[in-house]
């Protein structure tokens, strides 16, 4: 299995390899309590027109546990090294959520690594203090009994109504389910880096890459709000509202989020 080692902590990588000679990188930053797997399907559809990475953040899926370093300024700065020491950039980035946050730090700060952005169910603002002590109700939860304790809430909040309550996708729901139980109870460092985060909305002015903005009509973590508002300081972006997903519309919308991508990347000229 491929790692590198980023400020001294091991990410597990996927690289998916250049289909031909030509072929440009799309990198896929997953959010909170999932890994680069949250992309599968993107990644299967993409994989024959683009080079495509997904990666573990550190204390998440298959890389190392840190002691520390779960700021969203360390989760960028391992974002840096993994592009630069894979020889990557310039590249389209993609993340959802904490992916997203990462993401719109790279665009502003090191532009010369991108070539696009897509951000999907973010946001550039800190944590809504209503939501903070919810968050750590649950993450003193997990630290003391593990994500099993509370599997129910957790799902509310990173998929929509549509999904959670649709009979056919009662395997997938479950599928999911198994996927967030397999966090460890080390997962609160990266629960608490995104509960504590400082905001970026100040510095998307600087962001003049092509940029897409992706968020669910259902998603109740980064409300669509939040997706207007980044859409409103990104001069010349786009936003697209999926109609039914929620906090996790990879998952979610698979189709329609791959769609989006290639239309986006397409229309940009890539």
């Amino acid at each position: 299995m491929p790692y590198l080692t980023t400020n001294g902590v091991r990410l597990y990588y996927e690289d998916s390899g250049a289909p031909s000679p030509d072929a440009q990188t799309l990198v896929f930053s997953h959010g909170l309590l999932w890994s680069g797997h949250m992309f599968h399907k993107q990644v299967t559809a993409l994989r024959s027109q683009y080079r495509v990475v997904t990666y573990d953040h550190r204390g998440q899926g298959r890389s190392e546990v840190s002691q520390k370093g779960y700021d969203m300024d360390t989760l960028t700065a391992d974002a840096v090294e993994l592009l630069e020491q894979l020889k990557l950039g310039p590249v389209h980035f993609a993340g959802l959520s904490m992916g997203g946050f990462v993401g719109m730090r790279l665009a502003a700060r090191r532009s010369d690594l991108l070539r696009s952005l897509i951000l999907m169910e973010t946001t550039a603002d800190p944590e809504p203090p209503e939501n903070v002590p919810r968050y750590r109700t649950l993450s003193t939860a997990v630290k003391w009994l593990g994500v099993w304790a509370v599997t129910g809430p957790v799902l509310k909040i990173m998929f929509g109504k549509t999904f959670l309550d649709d009979p056919a996708r009662a395997d997938e729901r479950q599928y999911w389910t198994n996927q967030l139980k397999q966090n460890k109870r080390s997962i609160v460092r990266a629960v608490n880096g995104v509960i504590d985060r400082l905001p970026i909305l100040n510095e998307l002015h600087k962001i003049t890459l092509p940029t897409l903005i992706i968020v669910g009509e259902e998603d109740v973590a980064t409300v669509p709000a939040k997706a207007h508002r980044i859409h409103e300081h990104i001069a010349g972006s786009q936003l697209v509202v999926m109609p039914r997903g929620g906090h996790t519309s990879s998952v979610e919308e698979p189709e329609l989020v791959t769609g989006a991508i290639r239309d986006f990347l397409e229309a940009a000229g890539f």
